[in-house]
């Protein structure tokens, strides 16, 4: 029987952020039958962890379609899982990924889980043919990273009452679409939303690695290297985020909704 749990990431609400499942291996087995395990879990991502060795594990994230690159939840929801299930005691961890190189996690001392991620810096772009008509909204300024399109909107409601063509969205090249605004909201610095259909996840309820575009983006309009932001999705999280020599610290907090076992054999 595999370990498995479903926690919810930038919450400290269940029900609330990003559900990510997390599954412990013992070993690698096939990339089809991850994805398969993805696609019977049918959430934003699962998350998959090998030990390596002490407080090292290696790391892989699926969504229900597609292995991805680099993903801030369900890295969170890793470290969650070690923690509260005992495996890991120690209070910082190393995850071993196959194209984001090593990310770290640490527990502070407001019970908050730190993630040590790569900035992911947007450089001012044009918009690609279909993305604006695709949202239904124009640019108050737009600009891509190796992952996505970041489109800034002139308000926190224009950001709140978007209602993208999924379908088109997803004809649009690129992992996924930023949408994103200086907050109304004295509590937080910028909102922010996540589309990325061609990934088979329509809205994403919080993005870790949007906010290593967004940490950058927003550092460098208002400012700031320490700032929270809030993802307005349906479920809503908050993202707090600290600016660091090219990476990004992303701080928030996860709970566990439901611990089991995965029956299936890995093959």
């Amino acid at each position: 029987m595999i370990p498995l749990s479903v926690i919810d990431a930038f919450t400290d609400e269940a029900f609330g952020g990003n559900p990510a499942a997390v599954c412990r291996l013992d070993r690698w087995p096939s990339g089809g039958w991850l994805q398969l395990v993805g696609r019977e879990m049918n959430l934003s991502e699962t998350a998959f962890l090998v030990p390596r060795g002490g407080t090292e594990y290696e790391l892989r994230w699926f969504t229900p379609r597609v292995e991805v690159a680099l993903c801030g939840h369900a890295t969170l929801a890793s470290a969650h899982f070690l923690w509260s299930n005992g495996t890991a005691a120690d209070e910082v961890l190393t995850f071993h990924t196959r194209k984001s190189g090593p990310l770290s996690a640490c527990r502070l001392a407001s019970g908050e889980i730190e993630l040590d991620f790569p900035a992911k810096p947007a450089a001012s772009a044009a918009a690609p043919p279909g993305l604006l008509e695709a949202l239904g909204t124009g640019a108050a300024a737009l600009a891509r990273n190796e992952f996505d399109y970041l489109v800034e909107l002139a308000a926190d409601a224009d950001v709140r009452q978007l209602a993208p063509d999924f379908t088109a969205l997803a004809r649009v090249e690129c992992r996924g679409v930023i949408v994103t605004a200086k907050s109304a909201d004295p509590r937080f610095d910028f909102v922010s939303r996540f589309f990325a259909p061609g990934a088979g996840i329509n809205e994403d309820p919080v993005t870790g690695s949007a906010h290593c575009c967004l940490s950058e983006y927003w550092g460098e309009k208002l400012g700031k290297a320490e700032m929270t932001g809030f993802q307005a999705s349906e479920r809503g999280g908050v993202v707090r985020v600290r600016r660091a020599a090219g990476r990004v610290k992303l701080i928030g907090r996860a709970v566990t909704v439901t611990t089991g076992h995965l029956a299936a054999e890995p093959k």
